[in-house]
């Protein structure tokens, strides 16, 4: 009954969406590196223990107050909780006991309830017995006022901060990926400490004239040489005794000078792979990003459009001064093959992007990135560039939203809007960055003085203003020529002087910011007054 019973439990926790969804909480409270809830409880802990060392410090000399105890009850209260809640996310102990009997089942064996307690104490006293679990029990023990001694254990509370500090974390590793070369320090240096302090024990005791009255003083005497501190209360006065503190104290250097070469190597090794961390980590952070694949020219211009816009964005380029040149400015970039599907993942082409910008200066390169980013995501725009005619096409059929064929497009410009003062004006003023000049797109609504007009009669050359282009559904234009497609509605570039305004039309507009405010203001009053003029 009791083993049904169990079992019942067991699957009712693996099914239950309440109890997943609490326990992924505590998950990313306590564990999860990504987590932005993790970051916030870090800072409140590494408080929380410095106040309450603060505080045990001071109970030292002063008498403890009333306040103070219950804010150090509150700090043990937070310490046990976390300490049972890190020890309840270590494992999942129903999936220990569903583990354990569908393979009974499987086997056609008994299942033996038993054994399976006996799995779940192991696998909770693993924890229990790790280094860190240790070390929240010890942070505890000092508020157990009746045993002042416990006081000693103040300094593991203090150990507690390499818990919540990702810095800290950080060295711990790299000394644990060079366990093996440490101890094989610290056993030399064990032995050379051993042979010294015997060394000058026998040179310099005080039946030879020395200042070293036992073992204990030989042994601190070599560990203060061999770090090459070197206090002083300890000197040699014999022949020996000088000579096996030189011998110790090249050794010592040599020691240190291998220690540090560890320490530096280590630190190599694991800093790249720290801020791939980091940055993959902003970038889990972030929403509605575009991935700009590839930071070349065209690439450095659009980022600098779309830092100016405040939009999130995540370069990859395989070039390492591109690279270098992004991280100077401070964006988010990627070392790494944009055609690749593990650079494009790790962009986030699944997790919060919203369009794929192929700008490199190669084709083919811009052609397999496009092929992978619709590959991995079917929904996601992705505008491609196409630097030869030929290519556009196929750009399309990789599955490009939408194509940029950027010498194209200049010579468009330059051949339609040369001798134009304001066009010329306005695109020069784009290119440098000037702050009145604009593009901006005007809808025109209903009852607003521009619908029904041709462009002849709405002369958008008096509000200091030119007309690129309209961006219209209505099937009247339909014949029209520079039509381009853009999925349900066509784009009129340079349309001709006989081209009809109609209502949900859209006016892509060029020039100064007052002209393009003062159009809209206009069409905004018509469309007001031709509202008040209805009769009621």
């Amino acid at each position: 009954m009791l083993t049904r019973l169990i079992l019942y439990i067991a699957y009712s926790l693996k099914t239950s969406a309440h109890y997943q969804s609490v326990k992924r909480f505590f998950y990313d409270l306590l564990k999860n590196p990504q987590s932005k809830i993790k970051s916030y409880f870090d800072i409140f802990m590494i408080m929380l223990v410095i106040s309450s060392v603060s505080l045990l410090l001071y109970e030292v000399e002063h008498k403890s107050s009333v306040w103070a105890v219950l804010f150090e009850n509150f700090v043990v209260t937070v310490f046990i909780c976390e300490y049972l809640l890190r020890g309840w996310i270590y494992s999942d102990i129903h999936n220990l006991i569903i583990k354990q009997h569908e393979k009974t089942e499987y086997l056609g064996t008994p299942f033996h309830l038993h054994k399976v307690l006996g799995l779940i104490i192991a696998n909770k006293f693993s924890y229990f017995f790790s280094p860190s679990s240790i070390i929240d029990l010890l942070a505890i023990l000092p508020s157990y006022r009746p045993l002042r001694i416990l006081r000693i254990f103040l300094i593991f509370r203090l150990f507690k901060l390499f818990r919540y500090s990702q810095s800290m974390q950080m060295f711990t590793g790299v000394l644990k990926n060079k366990q093996f070369e440490l101890t094989t320090l610290a056993v030399f240096m064990s032995f050379l400490i051993f042979i010294a302090s015997t060394a000058i024990y026998m040179f310099e005791n005080q039946n030879m004239g020395g200042k070293v009255n036992d073992l204990y003083d030989a042994f601190y005497w070599a560990v203060v040489t061999v770090s090459t501190v070197g206090y002083g209360d300890i000197t040699p006065v014999t022949t020996g005794g000088r000579l096996v503190t030189s011998a110790l104290i090249i050794a010592g250097l040599g020691v240190l000078a291998f220690f540090t070469s560890i320490i530096v190597a280590a630190f190599n090794e694991k800093m790249s792979e720290f801020q791939e961390e980091r940055v993959k980590g902003r970038i889990e952070k972030l929403n509605d990003t575009t991935i700009l694949c590839g930071f070349g020219r065209v690439g450095q211009d659009i980022a600098l459009q779309l830092r100016a816009n405040k939009h999130h964005f995540v370069i990859i380029d395989n070039n390492e001064q591109h690279i270098a040149l992004a991280k100077q400015k401070g964006y988010i970039a990627l070392f790494d093959d944009a055609s690749r599907n593990s650079a494009l993942e790790q962009a986030g082409i699944n997790n919060g992007a919203k369009a794929v910008l192929c700008t490199t200066d190669n084709d083919i390169t811009n052609a397999y990135i496009t092929l992978t980013s619709r590959y991995l995501n079917p929904d996601i725009t992705i505008i491609s560039r196409a630097n030869h005619e030929e290519n556009a096409k196929k750009m399309l059929q990789a599955g490009a939203s939408h194509i940029v064929q950027s010498f194209n497009i200049a010579g468009l410009l330059a051949a339609e809007y040369i001798g134009h003062p304001v066009a010329f004006e306005a695109i020069h003023g784009i290119l440098h960055d000037q702050k009145d000049i604009q593009m901006e797109a005007l809808s025109v609504c209903e009852g607003c003085f521009l619908t029904g007009i041709s462009l002849e009669e709405a002369n958008f050359n008096q509000y200091k203003t030119r007309l690129i282009g309209v961006i219209s559904q209505n099937p009247i234009h339909s014949k029209r020529r520079n039509r381009y497609k853009l999925r349900n509605q066509h784009f009129y570039f340079n349309p001709d002087p006989s081209f009809i305004l109609y209502e949900g039309d859209i006016l892509v507009l060029l020039g100064r910011q007052l002209g393009i405010e003062h159009l809209h203001d206009l069409i905004i009053t018509s469309r007001l007054q031709k509202a008040l003029e209805k009769p009621l």
